[in-house]
């Protein structure tokens, strides 16, 4: 009897462990320990902030003097609240970038703050930043270029011994460091000690990666090391902070290499990758990296930066977000708003969870096992999963509401310790009870956002079209994110049509040409409209929802620029010389390059006018070159007898690059010369983003 009993036992448990169900299995190479974590933190901060900063300089040659570095109130502290409630999780800061300056008093150069009047010589910026990251609670990271123009062995064997040695400083006397940033610039002209000569380098061979990368694993196991080519991280392939809609995580990344020239690659991943090399996506909040005073006025606004995150974060890449510090020491004050605006926004669209607990029924689970229910996608538990039978590959999940719901953002993730799996997938809903397709896309990975106009549904439903095995995801979540009211974004083209944008669709605008304020009762703008004369456009943006509305702005216009034509250039391509004027100030047109004598352009305005001034904007491009810093301007009725009205200098131009207004008295003219007399440039080389007219009304 007692046999029987255990004979019937042991057929039970034997039954019970046949019918197991066991997880899917893996798919593809797996995100490592340290790769899960570094995923979890998403939004981080990039401090460019070295030699460049008071050179005004993107790329220093490696000739400047210690002396040079002396900000007046360095405080990475500031650098570490603003990012803190910035919410972002932690600051990889430019320790040495390729001029060889130092951030830290280096045993391996005398290129550092160790000979710089800052703090007279002993202070450490890398000390500053980890202890104010440790107090704030962020992670703490290191950028340390390969290359460097200073030092004098850059490109023979002895060089490479400093490279290590300056990389094991810097991870071993900061605290723990959450990633280590290597660039892909190397080698190319340089002072090298005083040679001033270019030394070009193998950079698939030369800095003896295999043992670069052996010193961060053993100095900072956790640390994810970042470059073109990884091992940990892979660079997203552009500097405008976006990922392609299909991203992978993995590629196949042997070959690969920091500088690797294959980048458009890395915008989308490899779908056969064979190493979990995931994408960061790196942008400034300016044009350039480093501080340039110039650029105050090309700060991101809040609507670029919405853009940026959708296109990073929610195309599966962490955002990797450049402050460019001042040369006070300082995060300037036009980043410190924005970012907090920023902050705020990201509060608001994701601040109501819309999907959490509420019914979900799928077409296939697997085992019909709780473990991998469909309930599992919207418990709040990232460890749980919504897992399907094996073979089953094409399946679909419905989200219903219990009342109509408003909604216009799903974000998505697939449990990616199995692997990235899913290669397309469709998004609908289901309004009075007829079901329309939202949005299509193909992968997701660690993280997926889509961003469409509100619906009111009953149901949404997440169709996986396609996947290289078993379905398993781990979450999906829905909200209604609040209509994004920002001042319009007034433009005017050539032929005088006006249009205002705002970026979302459902707020409203309302404008005035005739000089008084507007209101809800003024021109409610639905489609461009002329100004071909001097006008003043008063408008602001209105929430009909909230009542919430902007502050009017108001823009100045004066004729339209439709018949305008070009007469005469010094040099340059005459047939691209309409980019002058217009009416779009990135947009530009410039003389040659390399002439030795004063440029000047000659606009014909396709009829007379009473003009009592000039407009000129200088280039907006990341690199300027030949802004005009002194000038002459002529005015004349008939392209033959010319008068010069005014003469005269544009005050700290090349530091503030935003439009100049000259006026001068009334004078009756159909063509107008504008003669650059100084240029910033090393000749005469002239570039012209914007030249307008200021008429009699």
């Amino acid at each position: 009897m007692v046999r029987f009993r255990i004979l019937v036992l042991s057929l039970f448990v034997c039954a019970q462990s046949c019918n197991e169900i066991e997880s899917p299995e893996s798919i593809g190479p797996l995100p490592s320990e340290r790769q899960l974590a570094w995923h979890g933190l998403e939004y981080y901060a990039f401090v460019h902030f070295n030699m460049n900063t008071f050179t005004n300089m993107e790329w220093g040659t490696g000739g400047e003097s210690p002396k040079q570095f002396d900000p007046s109130e360095l405080d990475t502290r500031q650098w570490a609240k603003v990012v803190k409630e910035a919410g972002m999780k932690g600051i990889i800061l430019t320790a040495k970038h390729h001029d060889g300056f130092c951030l830290w008093p280096t045993k391996t150069t005398e290129h550092s703050v160790k000979n710089s009047p800052w703090k007279d010589g002993k202070g450490d910026v890398l000390k500053d930043l980890s202890e104010a990251c440790k107090e704030y609670g962020l992670k703490f990271g290191v950028y340390l270029s390969p290359w460097d123009r200073n030092h004098s062995t850059y490109g023979k064997l002895e060089y490479i011994d400093v490279f290590h040695e300056q990389l094991r400083e810097l991870l071993t006397n900061y605290g723990e460091v959450f990633e280590v940033w290597f660039d892909g610039a190397n080698g190319g002209l340089g002072y090298y000690g005083g040679a001033n000569e270019v030394r070009k380098v193998d950079n698939k061979t030369y800095y003896a990666w295999d043992k670069t990368v052996a010193i961060v694993r053993e100095l900072q196991p956790n640390a994810m090391i970042f470059s073109d080519g990884g091992p940990d991280v892979r660079w997203v392939g552009n500097e405008q902070g976006w990922a392609e809609e299909t991203n992978w995580s993995i590629m196949r990344r042997d070959g690969m290499y920091p500088g690797w020239p294959r980048y458009m690659e890395l915008r989308s991943g490899h779908e056969d990758g064979t190493h979990w090399l995931p994408a960061e996506a790196d942008v400034s909040m300016r044009p350039g990296w480093y501080y340039h005073p110039a650029e105050d006025h090309q700060v991101k606004t809040l609507p670029q930066l919405l853009d940026i995150y959708y296109n990073s974060v929610g195309r599966n890449t962490s955002l990797l977000l450049n402050l460019p510090v001042d040369k006070r020491g300082l995060i300037h004050e036009s980043e410190v708003e924005v970012l907090i605006d920023f902050r705020r926004r990201l509060d608001l669209e994701f601040g109501t969870e819309l999907a959490q607990g509420i019914k979900l029924t799928a077409t296939d689970e697997r085992g019909d096992k709780s473990e991998y229910k469909a309930a599992n996608v919207n418990d709040g538990n990232p460890e749980t999963y919504w897992a399907t039978n094996d073979g089953v590959s094409r399946a679909s999940i419905i989200l219903e509401f219990n009342v109509p719901t408003k909604v216009n953002r799903i974000l998505l993730q697939e449990y990616i310790p199995l692997g990235q799996r899913i290669k397309n997938f469709i998004v609908s809903a289901e309004i009075d009870g007829k079901w329309h397709e939202i949005d299509g896309q193909t992968t997701i990975g660690y993280k997926r956002i889509l961003r469409f106009k509100t619906v009111e549904a009953d149901k949404i439903k997440v169709q996986i079209m396609d996947a290289k095995g078993p379905i398993a995801l781990s979450n999906i979540a829905l909200y209604r994110a609040p209509n994004l009211l920002t001042p319009p974004v007034i433009k005017r083209s050539r032929e005088g049509m006006v249009s205002l944008t705002v970026p979302d669709e459902e707020v409203e605008i309302y404008y005035t040409l005739d000089g008084r304020e507007p209101t809800i009762s003024s021109n409610k703008y639905k489609k461009p409209f002329r100004v071909s004369k001097p006008t003043t456009v008063k408008y602001f943006a209105y929430d009909s929802k909230t009542k919430a509305r902007t502050e009017v702005s108001r823009k100045e216009y004066d004729i339209a620029k439709s018949n305008w034509n070009i007469v005469y250039t010094t040099t340059g391509n005459m047939f691209e010389a309409y980019k002058a004027f217009d009416d779009d100030p990135i947009t530009y047109w410039a003389t040659d390059d390399g002439v030795s004598t004063i440029q000047e352009v000659i606009i014909d305005l396709g009829k007379t006018y009473n003009l009592k001034g000039f407009t000129y904007w200088p280039i907006q491009q990341r690199y300027p070159f030949g802004i005009i810093t002194n000038f002459e301007f002529y005015v004349s009725p008939d392209n033959r007898s010319w008068k010069r009205v005014v003469r005269g200098e544009f005050p700290n131009i090349v530091n503030h690059r935003t439009e100049q207004k000259v006026m001068f008295k009334p004078t009756q003219g159909r063509y107008i010369k504008l003669r650059g007399i100084k240029v910033a440039g090393h000749d005469y080389q002239t570039s012209f983003a914007e030249v307008g007219v200021v008429t009699v009304k």
